[in-house]
């Protein structure tokens, strides 16, 4: 480390400037340090991974990454592993720098052994030729930003490409229920570990209308499904040209879903070392996509040889990233906050808190800012029209800079005027929530849909009144 006096200079000026901007309240200093270090040393992410003794694990994907990177961090660290881990979601090279630079020391690796990193979609193949991974965990690939990122295509290819350039030393885990990832990786010399449902009794009847991958990616036939889970997820297979989804080395089976509350399934091991017998596992968090994300982790920390307790004891005392299904309590009233960015995250979350009618008001706050994509066309690929089944009641508040746009798209999803309530444009979401909970009897339960950047405001106002930590301290 001495005999490189820019990387040195870089990392410490990164964790100065760390503390600098949290203890003047200024942010978490999750992107900013990250983006001067990298101006001092081009090659700090590079330098800063190869000083992890067990390597990084990287993990990308449309939906998920978040909690899946957490539950796997929060698997080492259960089997007494030391993790680096940029826990606060800043997923660019400069906020994975950053998380590097604050948590390795100066000088050696100090107690740190290995590193998750949560990565953008379009930063994958960037972040994989720096960090040079132990495992890479590819979750899913859908839509999202359109403005942004280009058709789903253009991630896949990228992704193809970067997934080629792997060692054989390295492991491949993937989603093989979705398709995209099954073909991306064929000829990969890494090694492929395989995990998906099988026999999850929650089939969708047919391909939703915004399904991303209704066609082979080798020869364009339209896949066929024996079994349907996710948007385009399943147990896939082309009439063609023989593409289908390969064995499951990690599968999830038995599955019981129950709302927003805890969800089970049954862990089943494939042909991989045979190490584990079929085994109850607890999430803690809800939804079938959180399933999809607890199978992911557990496949990857079988890789890295975590035995089965840590990863049980994990998932079921697991406390969700802020955002992403938190439980928060707010002057009498219970809120849970959903971060919604794409059609498919949209849709799984209305399919989750409509299985049963709604017990208290949902609030949907929409922005089109540059973090969350400024094109919001995609509102029209969402089902909006499961709220308008006469077994909900309940209020529907349309927040956010694009509110009114939501409203009509409401509207037109079917929507009574009674039910479809615009929030004032402009109106600071945690004030709207303030007009809320006044309609709102104490004790009761509040659902937030949030996009990314609706998200960071809210829970900036909750944080600022004290009822939440800042994002980066969680």
């Amino acid at each position: 480390m001495t005999s490189d006096p820019r990387m040195l200079l870089a990392t410490a000026t990164s964790k100065a400037l760390t503390r600098g901007i949290r203890r003047l309240g200024r942010g978490g200093g999750t992107a900013l340090p990250g983006l001067l270090a990298n101006r001092i040393d081009p090659r700090i992410l590079d330098k800063l991974a190869a000083r992890l003794p067990d390597g990084a694990v990287i993990v990308a994907g449309t939906n998920g990454k978040t909690t899946t990177s957490r539950m796997l961090a929060g698997m080492l660290e259960a089997s007494c592993r030391h993790v680096a881990h940029n826990r606060s979601g800043s997923n660019l090279v400069s906020g994975i720098s950053a998380a590097l630079a604050e948590q390795l020391p100066l000088f050696g690796a100090g107690q740190v052994e290995i590193g998750v990193i949560e990565t953008d979609e379009n930063a994958l193949p960037d972040v994989m030729r720096r960090a040079k991974p132990r495992v890479v965990l590819l979750l899913n690939l859908f839509r999202d930003q359109l403005d942004r990122y280009g058709e789903l295509e253009t991630i896949a290819a990228a992704w193809q490409l970067a997934v080629h350039t792997l060692p054989d030393t390295t492991t491949l885990v993937i989603n093989a229920d979705d398709p995209n990832l099954v073909s991306l990786s064929a000829g990969t010399a890494a090694r492929v570990v395989t995990f998906g449902l099988g026999e999850p009794g929650y089939d969708l009847p047919e391909l939703p209308h915004a399904s991303d991958a209704s066609v082979c990616r080798v020869c364009e036939t339209p896949l066929v499904y024996d079994a349907l889970y996710l948007s385009h997820l399943g147990a896939f297979r082309c009439p063609n040209c023989g593409l289908r989804r390969p064995p499951l080395d990690y599968s999830a089976h038995g599955i019981a879903l129950d709302g927003v509350r805890p969800s089970t399934m049954i862990l089943r091991q494939g042909q991989v070392g045979r190490a584990i017998a079929d085994t109850r596992v607890e999430v803690a968090v809800p939804g079938l996509y959180n399933i999809y994300n607890a199978l992911a982790a557990m496949a990857a920390a079988r890789v890295l040889a975590v035995p089965l307790e840590p990863m049980l004891t994990t998932l079921r005392t697991f406390e969700a990233a802020f955002g992403r299904l938190e439980r928060i309590t707010f002057n009498g009233r219970h809120l849970t906050l959903a971060l919604a960015k794409n059609p498919v995250g949209f849709n799984e979350l209305l399919r989750m808190i409509t299985n049963e009618p709604l017990s208290g008001p949902l609030v949907i706050g929409v922005n089109d800012l540059y973090a969350d994509g400024t094109d919001v066309s995609w509102l029209w690929d969402v089902d909006f029209e499961m709220l308008a089944d006469e077994k909900h009641r309940q209020p529907a508040f349309a927040a956010g800079l694009r509110g009114d746009d939501l409203a009509v798209r409401l509207k037109y999803a079917g929507l009574p005027d009674e039910r479809n309530l615009p929030l004032a444009a402009g109106l600071p979401l945690a004030d709207g929530l303030d007009r809320i909970i006044e309609r709102t009897d104490e004790g009761a339960e509040i659902f937030l849909l949030l996009t990314y950047t609706a998200m960071l405001q809210l829970r900036q106002g909750l944080a600022d009144r004290g009822v939440v930590a800042e994002f980066w301290q969680q």
